[in-house]
């Protein structure tokens, strides 16, 4: 049987005839848009990543060729002409924890909104694995947001030296710096609970390293001595739900009619443990997170909570990075502060005047019971 002879490769479309085979590729290039175009590649290469720089119709025609050609931005390539890959990387210590699920919204939409592609890095509340993500990003990123991070201020300061460098909810005094105003919503939860009657708190501790942790605590015990009030601490925990749970067997030997933990999940937590030894929120114990995460209306009680603008703090963080990639210089020592606001739902009550241990409370607790 006779064989029909295939011809050895399919031919080329005419379009990428005369420019792309030129250059020896199978694909137009930057060049090929250019010239089809009647600009310059530079021109091209800004079209595409910083799209406001260039003139509408120019940009729109532009598009137009390339998308005639079946042209795709190559961010290397471009890189290589331009020296800019128009990519940011967002560090965040656990991508698990819905408290920075907004975050990443925000900081998304405002790199996209300028052309930038972001990528995301989970440290897992772990300084070393932060760091050798941070190592493995800073080649391919024009800038770098550091959220919560866990890194010594020496570590965060020599990144800031490699490549423009904002801290979300972290404050150092030559780093630019975003975060959420921890002591004046500390203040707002101490003032509905005094206004509940209760005058002793327990503050459930988060990470050592967590700098949040540390202004909360600062803050509550502020508050404390200003107004004659008691506080004392217990933790550190995991700030996670099961941190929470673990804090109840501490709380129980010695409890107080309020508690404020370091976050929404270390509350929730908190909320189970207490319901699985038989306490009652808020009858037994008023209890109050940081953060209103996704869920904290969910749950039963409805926690109260101290809410961050989480998507603005991902937003303004971004944005502030994207003004340093394109050479404004940082003034300000002090952080941007957002503001929080308290969010009172039913995990808060007026303080019970009960004299007598309560039956979850351990038995070294109620030999000793004398009130909250």
């Amino acid at each position: 049987m006779a064989r029909t002879s295939e011809p050895e490769s399919p031919p080329a479309p005419a379009i990428r005839q005369s420019s792309a085979a030129a250059h020896g590729s199978s694909s137009p290039t930057i060049y090929d848009v250019a010239r089809a175009a009647g600009v310059a590649a530079s021109t091209v290469s800004r079209a595409f990543s910083r799209p406001g720089r260039v003139n509408a119709a120019t940009a729109e025609r532009i598009r137009q060729v390339a998308a005639d050609m079946g042209y795709r931005t190559n961010p290397m390539a471009r890189a290589l002409l331009t020296g800019k890959t128009s990519m940011i990387a967002l560090l965040i210590s656990d991508i698990t924890n819905p408290y920075y699920f907004e975050i990443i919204r925000g900081a998304q939409a405002a790199a996209a909104e300028a052309g930038f592609t972001m990528l995301l890095a989970d440290a897992q509340e772990s300084d070393r694995l932060e760091r050798q993500a941070l190592d493995r990003a800073i080649p391919t990123v024009e800038g770098i947001v550091l959220t919560s991070t866990r890194m010594s201020d020496s570590a965060i300061r020599m990144a800031a030296k490699q490549r423009p460098t904002v801290v979300l909810n972290r404050a150092l005094a030559d780093i630019p710096s975003v975060a959420t105003d921890h002591r004046y919503g500390m203040f707002q939860a101490v003032d509905h609970l005094s206004a509940l009657g209760h005058d002793h708190f327990t503050y459930l501790a988060g990470p050592q390293a967590a700098w949040a942790d540390g202004i909360r605590w600062t803050s509550l015990r502020e508050v404390a001595e200003q107004r004659g009030f008691r506080v004392h601490r217990i933790g550190p925990y995991a700030p996670t739900v099961e941190g929470g749970v673990a804090a109840v067997e501490d709380f129980r030997q010695r409890p107080t009619s309020a508690v404020i933990a370091y976050n929404d999940l270390v509350a929730l937590g908190f909320l189970r443990g207490m319901a699985a030894v038989g306490a009652r929120v808020p009858a037994d114990v008023s209890v109050i997170g940081f953060d209103n995460i996704f869920g904290t209306d969910l749950v039963t009680p409805g926690l109260t909570t101290v809410a961050a603008p989480l998507r603005t703090l991902g937003l303004t963080a971004v944005r502030n990075l994207l003004a340093l990639i394109d050479g404004a210089h940082a003034t300000a020592r002090e952080p941007v502060m957002l503001p929080s606001k308290l969010v009172i739902r039913q995990s808060t009550a007026r303080r019970s005047r009960r004299r007598t241990a309560p039956e979850w409370a351990t038995a070294k607790t109620s030999a000793s019971w004398r009130g909250n």
